[in-house]
């Protein structure tokens, strides 16, 4: 090396040490007088032409008057490139001069530093502006954000699946956010990898930037995007230090509204190509460290920028910018909109309803930029917007939608992946559009196929909107404003073990509540057709039923001609963590199930499924037709969510955070006297909130609670006889430190209550 030195560039070496890079290599050079660093790269016409460039670029800044850049040091012929032979092998190279300071990850960081690093961006593309090369705006760069699709080939790469997902939300909100306004963005030359290895500092200011290497003709802001990117991926805080560098580079080169409002998507494309890049260097080579410096920090800034509200983000940079933020409507004028044309019996949760905007896996976005997190909605079950569910609804809808009178792929794939998930006796679907609808053709088609009406349902159970779901939902008839029991309805008490008389779970409970039952159809003056009920009693405040209740009342049911009915609307598709369906837990097999809420993650789905000598009673019957049960667009994101669970092990998640989030709350039983009892399975927890050392319910500490959290951003609810249960039933992405933030929030608001109290 210290003879190609001297041969091309005059340079008597003392010290050649190899430096880190990622496409090229890099060695410090020392003389007796002076430092230089030498670069090669593998020879090739492309690379020749773009290192030209670069060196193009780097006199172009100093002639004028950029010094905080190296200089291109020319060869003993005059050319600031030369082609050289290292081990049989051609190489290009080039020599610069060294500059002086510590690389911005080595150094504390503060505001002053921080001011600087936008300044000295500025000015630096200030000058950028002026500069133009057809070899730069030719390129194709990776890592340049405009071209963020080329990293949609490394998504496969990243090998949790999870992980996986984020990216790929990003990647849906970047066409959603940013490419309808890509022709509005002003474009430049910039440096475009101003990266924490890249920025020299000396004495709390930026003293200059190297490795221009990835420079691109690209948007302007994504200079911006990617120095808050590396500077911020450490900070719990990154908007407080993003809007640092965002005023300061707009107090030099004023930045416009439409950037901004691009900014935060360009931030998170920016880390998403940084994950996708190093996942797949990790595949081709797993022991370059250099690949992987920043991958940690991309990481954990991605799920840190997951959490912040994009409105938020937009409004801490409009006013980092000196632009007004941006007020929507206040919720009172929203709510007086919402009754204009729809009915105040039509309810909204909270004292204080929230204006939702947005949401992402378990976060939920209001429209004045707060984050909450969801540990309520289990509709969302895989997550709010998940990309997979997103994309195929947006595929299929592009494709084809139409009714079930025609033949399609997507439903038969579809029936076949969700019957896979019941034992051979169900091996019929039909699709609805609810589980309303669902308890509604259950109902009917026990009926056909029993000849009997009578239906004998559970205290407090609810099953629907429908005329005959609510003839059969305890919750809905029993209430003081209900059209009371109908004559066809029969009533088991709910085999609670905390408020009934019956409390030893160990399987004697389930057998005397079962008992109990047993009797009610023994005495029944007509044959009952069909005993409806779910696994985990919602609307009765989350109760599971005792353990081996339904041993005992399946067989009775059936033995005097009925059929059983399992509702697995709320608690279905692996969210009991132990099971994927909650009657498992049971150790029965029903002979119908009802589906809903889950199951296309919040577009309207649900489904009966039964036997094949139910269907084919059914069947004699009139012709049963859904316009839009069952079609294309349903089918295609339904089949999306089963794949989702199975894939990003959601079932399994829901055991272990649940077991997790179960023991937390447990733990609080233990210090407040106003927790009478924890239940529930997976992530279906429900909290009884008593009077203290009572049993007595105390709805309206239930319902301070519930708003309480909802002013710190979390959101349950409550449910119940007496609504005294805070109920928690999240999307299944849910982690273990949401569990935790949720009961720590949860009890420092119980402290809050019994200092009041005691005052």
């Amino acid at each position: 090396m210290k003879r190609i030195l001297e041969e091309q560039f005059g340079i008597n070496a003392i010290k050649v040490e190899r430096l880190s890079g990622l496409d090229n290599a890099n060695y410090l050079v020392e003389t007796l007088t002076e430092k230089y660093i030498f670069k090669t790269y593998p020879a090739s016409e492309n690379a020749l032409s773009l290192v030209e460039a670069e060196n193009k670029a780097l006199l172009f800044l100093q002639n004028e008057g950029q010094r905080n850049i190296q200089t291109p040091i020319p060869s003993k012929n005059q050319s600031y490139t030369a082609i050289v032979t290292i081990n049989g092998q051609e190489y290009i190279c080039r020599m610069l001069s060294y500059l002086e300071g510590k690389f911005l990850v080595d150094v504390p960081h503060t505001k002053k530093l921080f001011q600087t690093f936008g300044k000295f961006l500025a000015q630096l593309d200030q000058k950028f502006q002026q500069f133009t090369d057809y070899r730069v705006a030719a390129r194709k760069l990776k890592w340049d954000i405009q071209y963020l699709n080329l990293s949609k080939k490394y998504l496969d790469s990243i090998p949790d699946k999870k992980d996986r997902s984020v990216v790929h939300y990003y990647f849906k909100q970047y066409e959603e956010n940013v490419v309808p306004v890509l022709h509005e963005l002003r474009t430049s030359v910039i440096h475009n990898d101003a990266n924490e290895l890249n920025v020299l500092v000396a004495e709390e200011e930026v003293s200059g930037i190297i490795d221009f290497g990835d420079m691109a003709d690209t948007f302007l802001i994504n200079e911006l995007a990617i120095a808050i990117t590396y500077a911020c991926y450490d900070k719990e805080d990154p908007l407080k230090w993003a809007s640092i560098l965002i005023k300061s580079y707009h107090e030099i080169l004023p930045l416009q509204e439409i950037e901004l409002e691009a900014l935060y998507y360009l931030i998170a494309a920016r880390l998403c190509i940084s994950v996708c890049i190093s996942a797949n260097a990790r595949e081709i080579n797993g022991n370059n460290e250099y690949a992987f410096v920043s991958e940690k920090y991309a990481w954990q800034m991605l799920y840190r920028w997951l959490a912040i509200n994009p409105i938020a983000a937009e409004n801490c940079f409009r006013q980092a910018a000196g632009y007004p933020i941006k007020n929507p409507p206040r919720v009172d004028k929203i709510m007086e909109k919402r009754y204009e044309h729809t009915s105040s019996i039509l309810s909204v949760s909270y004292d204080k309803p929230i204006y939702m905007a947005g949401a992402a896996f378990q976060y939920m976005y209001d429209a004045y930029g707060n984050t909450y997190l969801d540990a309520y909605n289990n509709i969302p079950h895989v997550g709010h917007c998940h990309p997979r569910v997103v994309e195929a609804g947006q595929r299929q809808m592009a494709k084809l939608n139409t009714n079930t009178r025609y033949l399609y792929d997507s439903l038969n794939e579809y029936a076949e992946k969700l019957l896979s998930k019941f034992p051979d006796s169900l091996n019929k679907v039909y699709f609805v559009n609810s589980g309303s609808a669902a308890t509604d053709l259950a109902l009917r088609m026990a009926n056909v196929h029993t000849g009997n009406e009578k239906i004998m349902v559970l205290e407090h159970g609810y099953h629907g909107n429908t005329r005959a779901a609510i003839d059969a939902s305890y919750y809905k008839f029993n209430n003081p404003k209900g059209s009371g029991k109908k004559d066809h309805i029969l009533v088991a008490p709910i085999p609670d073990t905390y408020r009934g008389k019956y409390t030893n779970d160990n399987g004697s409970a389930g057998k005397s509540y079962g008992e109990e039952a047993c009797k009610l159809i023994e005495n029944s003056a007509t044959p009952i057709g069909a005993f409806i009920c779910e696994p985990i009693i919602g609307c009765g405040g989350q109760v599971p039923l005792a353990k081996g209740y339904l041993k005992h009342v399946y067989p009775a049911i059936r033995n005097q001609g009925g059929i059983c009915i399992d509702d697995e609307v709320q608690v279905g598709f692996g969210r009991v963590g132990n099971h994927y369906w909650g009657y498992e837990a049971q150790e029965v097999v029903p002979d119908m199930i009802i589906l809903g809420k889950p199951m296309a993650n919040g577009h309207p789905m649900g489904a009966v499924v039964c036997t094949s000598e139910i269907s084919a009673s059914f069947e004699k019957g009139v012709e049963f037709f859904s316009s839009f049960g069952g079609n294309p667009v349903s089918c295609a994101i339904a089949l999306s969510v089963l794949e989702v669970i199975d894939e990003e092990n959601l079932q399994e998640n829901a055991k272990i955070v649940g077991d997790y989030y179960k023991s937390l709350l447990l733990g609080l039983q233990k210090k407040y006297p106003c927790i009478g009892d924890v239940r529930g399975s997976g992530l279906y927890l429900g909290v009884e909130i008593v009077k203290d050392k009572s049993m007595d319910d105390d709805t309206n500490l239930a319902h301070y609670i519930k708003n309480e959290l909802r002013n710190r951003h979390i959101l349950i609810s409550t449910d119940g006889p007496y609504d005294s249960v805070l109920k928690t039933k999240p999307p299944l992405r849910f982690s273990k430190d949401d569990a935790l933030k949720t009961v720590e929030q949860l009890e420092e608001i119980l402290k809050i209550h019994y200092k009041n109290k005691v005052v």
